[in-house]
């Protein structure tokens, strides 16, 4: 709305004092402020409401009436409640800024104020861009064109001055509005994929409010414009796939007519993701085809001849890849009733991205195939990553899982586990059926771990960890038990903190100087626990038996 609207509103008392040329100045909100810089709460274009209570003398009128300038506000407007006549020192600050300045009568309520330019900013707005976005979905479904979720999210942060970003499951971002500027910091991203996974879990209609720090996030959750809405699904089946809308404000306040524009946003941005999903449909096929020929005993040469066919499609530009490693995931929920396959595919194809990247065209270069409860990827190596054999630029299971866990921890909730393993790199085709059951082996080493997330290495498989998954859960327990045991019933009577110094002790290699320092304890303090620890298991710890039987019921527990 224009500021000379204000004018024409009796029942808003409001009275110019100056700056009549600047009446065409467009209002996009309002702010009731008396402190004395209020410009961190300030982005420009603004109604300022203020009762004069920051002004202790006329000099404070000039560098206050300065940070509005600065900051781009449409207009002042100043109670007459507290000091009668608006001061002049005021006016004639304003005047030198070219700030228009309103006098406000005493007996109107700012409230009344911010209502009506409230509602009268946000109708005009809302209706504006419900008819651009109406434009933008019917171009998107017709065709190529549309600009995909950037250009919606623009709208949002030039109509309605929102900011919003486009996220992953796992809090990866996948597109932001200009007005947002640069992206959100990982650790709110994360937390606020984990907050709408938490929520999704529990069947809660979105928008979901969040609060990071003292700033307030409304999630609305975006579905697949392909599914059917009345169709009755497990909401297991897509909660770890579907992506969501973070917009920085309350949603709580909003009108019925906001909420619905915010919901047809989000199906706009979905049919994005529909066509980003389709698009992977030839990758999905090709991984399929090799890893049926790979699990079938096929010749060598067929299946270098398939990779040769795929290699183009997943690394476009740069040729053959001279390494191929193999990822295996497994999602598995309580009862089994939900298929795990499809919903490992779409993660897989998901965390097997860079975190730190953006967009969804990062996901190009993975081809992931499901069959039953286990999904399988099959990630091409670039040449830069053969001069180092694929072993430091290739996937990491150490690191994969490390920007993801918590977000997905959350949609797993209580009742889901995700467990992946990774093979080393391979040079040839005659090298993928031992990658493949190198990652099958890890992935089961992965599973033996306790946690919602777990994931393995084939570093691993040459350890001990490797044997650990095999013994049976009696014989783990009783092993546990026996040792450990009389350590956790004395810590809990006593506070002696047995199972830390073990742990520390073992970890310093039985170095007592070491241990002592890591622990910030005397060594004789930490030869009495380690001497305790001997009295109540029975068992010398000078000894490389023993020290190996406490490292495993420790590794086991």
């Amino acid at each position: 709305m224009r500021l000379r609207a204000l004018l024409d509103t009796d029942a808003l008392g409001l009275r110019l004092l100056g700056g009549e040329d600047e009446l065409d100045r467009t209002v996009r909100g309002v702010m009731t402020t008396d402190l004395k810089d209020p410009s961190r709460y300030l982005s420009g274009g603004e109604l300022v409401l203020t009762g004069l209570a920051w002004r202790h003398g006329a000099a404070d009128s000039e560098p206050f009436v300065r940070i509005l300038a600065a900051a781009g506000v449409a207009a002042l407007a100043a109670g007459e409640a507290e000091l009668g006549d608006v001061p002049e020192d005021l006016v004639l600050a304003c005047v030198r800024h070219r700030l228009p300045l309103f006098a406000v009568h005493e007996s109107v309520a700012f409230a009344t104020i911010t209502e009506h330019v409230v509602r009268q900013v946000s109708g005009e707005r809302a209706g504006d861009l419900a008819a651009v976005v109406d434009r933008h979905r019917r171009m998107m479904t017709s065709g190529p064109a549309g600009g995909g979720p950037d250009v919606v999210l623009d709208l949002l942060g030039t109509d309605l001055d929102l900011r919003a970003w486009v996220l992953s499951p796992t809090g990866r971002p996948i597109a932001g509005s200009k007005l947002a500027g640069a992206a959100l910091p990982a650790d709110v991203s994360a937390k606020l994929a984990a907050e709408h996974l938490a929520a999704a879990r529990t069947g809660r209609r979105g928008p979901h409010r969040v609060l990071v720090g003292t700033t307030t996030y409304s999630l609305f959750p975006i579905r697949s414009s392909g599914r059917s809405a009345g169709a009755s699904r497990d909401v297991r089946e897509t909660v770890l796939s579907d992506w969501l809308l973070a917009v920085e404000a309350d949603a709580g306040d909003w009108p019925a007519e906001r909420l619905d524009l915010l919901q047809g946003v989000t199906q706009l941005i979905a049919v994005e993701r529909d066509r980003r999903d389709a698009a992977r449909t030839v990758r999905r096929r090709l991984a399929q085809e090799v890893l049926e020929l790979v699990q079938t005993g096929a010749a060598p040469a067929e299946i270098a001849a398939r990779l040769r066919v795929a290699a183009p499609v997943l690394l476009p530009g740069l040729g053959a890849a001279p390494h191929w490693q193999v990822v295996v995931a497994r999602v598995e929920w309580d009862g089994g009733e939900v298929e795990g396959g499809p919903v490992a595919q779409s993660l897989l194809e998901e965390i097997l991205v860079d975190p730190l990247t953006s967009g969804p065209e990062h996901s190009d270069r993975i081809a992931v195939a499901h069959t039953g409860e286990e999904a399988i990827a099959l990630v091409p190596l670039p040449a830069v990553s053969a001069e180092h054999d694929g072993s430091e630029s290739g996937v990491l299971a150490d690191t994969l899982l490390e920007a993801v866990r918590d977000p997905l921890s959350a949609g797993l909730n209580d009742d889901g586990r995700l467990t992946l393993g990774v093979s080393a790199a391979v040079h040839s085709a005659e090298g993928l059926r031992g990658a493949l059951e190198e990652a099958r082996h890890a992935r089961r080493v992965a599973a033996a771990r306790p946690g919602r997330v777990c994931a393995a290495g084939h570093q691993e498989l040459a350890s001990h960890v490797l044997l650990l998954p095999f013994v049976p859960d009696d014989v783990r327990r009783a092993f546990t038990a026996r040792l450990l045991d009389p350590l956790r019933d004395y810590d809990r009577r006593h506070r002696a903190e047995l199972i830390p110094t073990l742990e520390a002790f073992l970890d310093c290699d039985g170095s007592w100087t070491r241990c002592a320092t890591r622990l910030h304890l005397h060594v004789n303090t930490l030869r009495y626990r380690v001497g305790r620890i001997e009295q109540l298991t029975g068992r010398d710890l000078s000894r490389l038996e023993d020290k190996l039987d406490f490292f495993l019921a420790l590794r086991m527990s």
